[in-house]
Protein backbone atom coordinates (compact mmCIF):
# COMPACT_ATOMS: atom_id res chain seq x y z
CA UNK A 1 0.00 0.00 0.00
CA UNK A 2 1.23 3.44 -0.61
CA UNK A 3 2.21 5.66 2.75
CA UNK A 4 0.25 8.46 2.57
CA UNK A 5 1.29 12.30 5.36
CA UNK A 6 -1.11 13.50 7.16
CA UNK A 7 -1.53 16.40 5.13
CA UNK A 8 -3.40 13.44 2.85
CA UNK A 9 -6.63 11.34 3.42
CA UNK A 10 -5.54 8.46 0.56
CA UNK A 11 -8.94 6.94 -0.38
CA UNK A 12 -7.60 3.24 -0.62
CA UNK A 13 -6.46 3.81 3.12
CA UNK A 14 -9.57 5.59 4.11
CA UNK A 15 -11.42 2.58 2.73
CA UNK A 16 -9.29 -0.14 3.89
CA UNK A 17 -9.73 1.69 7.65
CA UNK A 18 -13.37 2.03 7.28
CA UNK A 19 -14.04 -1.21 6.14
CA UNK A 20 -11.87 -2.58 9.63
CA UNK A 21 -13.86 -0.13 12.16
CA UNK A 22 -16.62 -1.91 10.51
CA UNK A 23 -16.05 -5.52 10.97
CA UNK A 24 -14.37 -5.18 14.31
CA UNK A 25 -16.40 -6.45 17.23
CA UNK A 26 -14.04 -4.58 19.70
CA UNK A 27 -12.04 -1.15 19.50
CA UNK A 28 -9.06 -1.43 17.38
CA UNK A 29 -5.65 0.12 18.89
CA UNK A 30 -4.05 2.71 16.68
CA UNK A 31 -0.98 0.25 16.85
CA UNK A 32 -3.08 -2.58 15.31
CA UNK A 33 -4.40 -0.45 12.60
CA UNK A 34 -1.18 1.15 11.38
CA UNK A 35 0.34 -2.71 11.24
CA UNK A 36 -2.52 -3.98 8.94
CA UNK A 37 -3.00 -0.71 7.10
CA UNK A 38 0.97 -0.25 6.57
CA UNK A 39 1.09 3.30 8.00
CA UNK A 40 2.81 5.20 10.85
CA UNK A 41 0.70 5.30 13.67
CA UNK A 42 0.66 8.86 13.65
CA UNK A 43 -1.16 9.05 10.40
CA UNK A 44 -3.70 6.33 11.23
CA UNK A 45 -4.04 8.46 14.54
CA UNK A 46 -5.06 11.71 12.01
CA UNK A 47 -6.83 9.88 9.74
CA UNK A 48 -9.15 8.51 12.69
CA UNK A 49 -9.62 11.93 14.07
CA UNK A 50 -10.66 13.19 10.50
CA UNK A 51 -13.22 10.29 9.74
CA UNK A 52 -14.71 10.84 13.34
CA UNK A 53 -15.26 14.73 11.96
CA UNK A 54 -16.55 14.17 9.13
CA UNK A 55 -18.81 11.61 10.25
CA UNK A 56 -20.00 14.27 12.60
CA UNK A 57 -20.07 17.05 10.60
CA UNK A 58 -21.96 14.55 8.31
CA UNK A 59 -25.07 13.86 10.64
CA UNK A 60 -24.55 9.82 10.44
CA UNK A 61 -26.49 8.23 13.09
CA UNK A 62 -23.08 6.32 14.15
CA UNK A 63 -19.60 8.08 15.00
CA UNK A 64 -16.41 6.71 15.39
CA UNK A 65 -15.01 7.09 18.91
CA UNK A 66 -12.12 6.57 20.96
CA UNK A 67 -12.53 3.77 23.53
CA UNK A 68 -10.59 1.45 25.73
CA UNK A 69 -7.53 2.65 23.90
CA UNK A 70 -9.18 1.98 20.42
CA UNK A 71 -11.50 3.22 18.00
CA UNK A 72 -14.89 1.78 17.36
CA UNK A 73 -18.08 2.37 15.26
CA UNK A 74 -21.51 2.74 16.91
CA UNK A 75 -24.80 4.36 17.10
CA UNK A 76 -25.23 7.56 18.48
CA UNK A 77 -26.60 8.19 22.18
CA UNK A 78 -29.85 10.12 20.72
CA UNK A 79 -30.68 6.97 18.53
CA UNK A 80 -30.30 4.23 20.84
CA UNK A 81 -34.53 3.67 21.77
CA UNK A 82 -34.66 3.04 18.19
CA UNK A 83 -31.30 0.45 17.96
CA UNK A 84 -32.91 -0.77 21.52
CA UNK A 85 -35.84 -1.54 19.99
CA UNK A 86 -35.01 -3.39 16.76
CA UNK A 87 -32.43 -5.46 18.98
CA UNK A 88 -35.08 -6.60 21.78
CA UNK A 89 -38.49 -6.55 19.20
CA UNK A 90 -37.29 -6.46 15.97
CA UNK A 91 -34.96 -9.62 16.22
CA UNK A 92 -37.43 -11.94 18.06
CA UNK A 93 -40.04 -11.29 15.75
CA UNK A 94 -37.07 -12.69 12.75
CA UNK A 95 -37.26 -15.96 14.51
CA UNK A 96 -39.94 -18.50 13.12
CA UNK A 97 -42.17 -20.28 15.59
CA UNK A 98 -40.25 -23.71 14.18
CA UNK A 99 -37.11 -22.43 15.13
CA UNK A 100 -38.88 -21.34 18.60
CA UNK A 101 -40.31 -24.46 18.81
CA UNK A 102 -36.83 -26.54 17.54
CA UNK A 103 -35.17 -24.53 20.47
CA UNK A 104 -37.16 -25.43 23.31
CA UNK A 105 -37.16 -29.07 22.83
CA UNK A 106 -33.10 -28.75 22.43
CA UNK A 107 -32.73 -26.29 25.68
CA UNK A 108 -35.36 -28.74 28.15
CA UNK A 109 -33.53 -32.20 26.58
CA UNK A 110 -30.30 -31.73 25.84
CA UNK A 111 -28.08 -32.96 24.74
CA UNK A 112 -29.63 -33.81 21.97
CA UNK A 113 -29.27 -35.17 18.31
CA UNK A 114 -31.16 -33.93 14.71
CA UNK A 115 -32.84 -37.48 15.09
CA UNK A 116 -34.08 -37.09 18.14
CA UNK A 117 -35.40 -33.69 18.09
CA UNK A 118 -37.00 -34.88 14.38
CA UNK A 119 -39.00 -37.34 16.09
CA UNK A 120 -40.16 -35.36 18.97
CA UNK A 121 -41.59 -32.22 16.01
CA UNK A 122 -42.25 -34.72 13.20
CA UNK A 123 -40.36 -33.15 10.24
CA UNK A 124 -36.48 -32.98 9.47
CA UNK A 125 -35.02 -29.70 11.41
CA UNK A 126 -31.89 -29.62 9.34
CA UNK A 127 -32.64 -25.70 8.01
CA UNK A 128 -33.69 -24.64 11.40
CA UNK A 129 -30.85 -26.14 13.52
CA UNK A 130 -28.47 -24.27 11.29
CA UNK A 131 -30.45 -21.02 11.34
CA UNK A 132 -30.43 -21.45 15.19
CA UNK A 133 -26.09 -22.39 14.84
CA UNK A 134 -25.94 -18.98 12.80
CA UNK A 135 -27.53 -16.87 15.60
CA UNK A 136 -25.76 -18.61 18.16
CA UNK A 137 -28.44 -20.23 20.44
CA UNK A 138 -27.36 -23.62 19.94
CA UNK A 139 -23.74 -25.87 19.29
CA UNK A 140 -23.00 -29.31 19.08
CA UNK A 141 -21.83 -30.43 22.69
CA UNK A 142 -21.30 -33.77 22.52
CA UNK A 143 -20.80 -37.06 19.85
CA UNK A 144 -23.73 -40.02 20.41
CA UNK A 145 -21.99 -43.33 21.49
CA UNK A 146 -24.95 -45.07 19.78
CA UNK A 147 -24.31 -46.33 15.86
CA UNK A 148 -23.15 -43.32 13.38
CA UNK A 149 -21.86 -40.90 16.05
CA UNK A 150 -24.24 -38.65 15.36
CA UNK A 151 -23.76 -35.02 16.77
CA UNK A 152 -25.34 -34.18 20.17
CA UNK A 153 -26.98 -30.32 20.53
CA UNK A 154 -27.01 -28.07 23.19
CA UNK A 155 -27.62 -24.48 24.14
CA UNK A 156 -25.01 -21.80 24.44
CA UNK A 157 -24.58 -19.13 26.87
CA UNK A 158 -25.89 -16.64 24.69
CA UNK A 159 -28.97 -18.13 24.95
CA UNK A 160 -28.49 -18.19 28.70
CA UNK A 161 -27.85 -14.32 27.67
CA UNK A 162 -30.79 -13.49 25.89
CA UNK A 163 -33.13 -14.66 28.05
CA UNK A 164 -31.83 -13.31 31.53
CA UNK A 165 -31.18 -16.60 32.75
CA UNK A 166 -27.73 -17.87 34.98
CA UNK A 167 -27.94 -21.27 34.48
CA UNK A 168 -30.30 -24.04 32.83
CA UNK A 169 -31.44 -24.88 36.33
CA UNK A 170 -32.84 -21.32 36.36
CA UNK A 171 -35.51 -22.27 33.47
CA UNK A 172 -38.55 -22.84 34.61
CA UNK A 173 -39.98 -26.40 34.44
CA UNK A 174 -41.21 -27.85 31.43
CA UNK A 175 -44.52 -29.14 33.41
CA UNK A 176 -45.56 -25.23 34.05
CA UNK A 177 -46.45 -25.60 30.10
CA UNK A 178 -48.05 -29.25 29.75
CA UNK A 179 -51.92 -29.26 30.61
CA UNK A 180 -52.63 -32.19 33.49
CA UNK A 181 -54.55 -34.41 32.14
CA UNK A 182 -57.66 -32.94 33.67
CA UNK A 183 -57.45 -30.03 31.53
CA UNK A 184 -57.07 -31.76 28.54
CA UNK A 185 -59.67 -34.22 29.01
CA UNK A 186 -61.74 -30.67 29.01
CA UNK A 187 -60.28 -29.18 26.52
CA UNK A 188 -61.43 -32.78 24.26
CA UNK A 189 -65.07 -32.68 25.98
CA UNK A 190 -65.51 -29.02 24.76
CA UNK A 191 -64.20 -29.48 20.98
CA UNK A 192 -66.44 -32.56 21.13
CA UNK A 193 -68.82 -32.18 17.65
CA UNK A 194 -72.25 -33.91 18.91
CA UNK A 195 -74.59 -34.70 16.29
CA UNK A 196 -77.68 -32.88 16.85
CA UNK A 197 -80.36 -35.89 17.18
CA UNK A 198 -83.26 -33.90 17.10
CA UNK A 199 -83.63 -33.59 13.45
Amino acid sequence: MARVTEGDLNPEIVKALEAILLVAVEPVNVKLLAQVLEQPASVVEVLCNRLAATYDEAGHGFQLVRVAGGFRLQSRPEVSPYVERFILDGQQARISSAALETLAIIAYKQPISRTQISAIRGVDPESVIRTLQARGYITEVARDDGPGLAVMYGTTPLFLERLGLNSLEDMPPISDFVPDAGVVEALEAGLRVVPDTAT
